[in-house]
Order: structure tokens, then sequence, then C-alpha cells
């Protein structure tokens, strides 16, 4: 389990790798992410104020993080298929000085993850927040992401386990 600290926004953020079931305050959950698969490589969205990144964003009413996820690669990347739970980062604000009763996010926060194996890629339209797609060697996206980190890479290490087990 591997913690990093980042800075997002002016504010010290611990996250934390959690290769695990959901967690138990999963009203805490306030985003979804995943890695999608097709022939070796994984999707990434150029995405408004964000860049390269891997497909996700925020649970609306009514939805579960799978529904929520499932949603996001649609509307980002175009793309249908199966998922499995990875595990979660916890997002932990008690280091974060800018952090207040008041603030948008919980004190302590969690980023569930998926894997995906892509079963339909749709043309790609660009109605949301994406402006592009791409499959990129999965040993290169510490590169094109701008806001890469070791969580991020356990993750993505979770999600090759899982597609190599899958096979």
């Amino acid at each position: 389990m591997t913690a990093v600290y980042v800075d997002w926004g002016g504010a010290r953020i611990k996250l934390t790798w959690k290769e695990a079931a959901y967690p138990s305050e999963r009203e805490f959950i306030t985003s979804v992410h995943g890695f999608c698969f097709l022939e070796g490589k994984v999707l990434l969205v150029n995405l408004e104020n964000r860049g390269w990144d891997i497909p996700g964003g925020h649970i609306e009413k009514g939805e579960n993080p799978e529904q929520c996820f499932k949603r996001e690669v649609m509307e980002e990347g175009y793309v249908e298929g199966q998922c499995t739970h990875l595990g979660y980062i916890i997002v932990d604000h008690s280091e974060n000085l800018l952090w207040t009763e008041r603030s948008a996010y919980p004190q302590i926060g969690y980023q569930v993850f998926y894997h995906m194996d892509i079963e339909r890629m749709l043309d790609f339209e660009a109605r949301y927040e994406s402006s592009k797609r791409m499959l990129a060697d999965p040993l290169q996206i510490a590169d094109l992401s701008e806001g890469w980190h070791e969580t991020f890479a356990e993750a993505l290490n979770s999600a090759i386990k899982r597609r190599s087990f899958i096979r």
C-alpha cells in the first residue's frame, strides 16, 4: 500500500492505493475511474482542463459506482465492455490546511477504480468533456498523463494483473 502526497490547487492531499473491496463508507466515494483495455493497450481520453487521462468522473444521483464508470467511459471514450472492481484510492485531506467542513469533498474520501475489457468501440463524437481518445501502451501512460503518480501506477498494476488473470 503506497501513500503519496500531491498538490491539488495549493492543497496538500495524501493519496493511498488500497487493492480491496469497496470502502465501508460508500457515501464518501467521490469519483470512479478505470483502465479500459483493447488488444493490450489502454484507453486515454483528452479531457478539458486535465489533458490526457484515464476515463472517470463523479457519481450522479441514483447511480452506483459501476454504473457511473460505465457511463463515464461511454461519455468520454465511446466504449463499452465488462468491468470488474480493482480497489480504491483513499483521498485524505487531514493535512490540507485549506480544507473546512464546507469543502466540496469529505475530509476522507474515496476514488474507486475499475478494469474494463473493451467489447465495443463506437464512433468518437466528442460531445462531452473529451476532445480525443487514443489507445496507448500501458508503459507510456506516465509520460502522457500530467497528473500521474505512484498510486495510479499501483492501480494500473492491479488492472494489468486482473487482465492477465482473466485471459
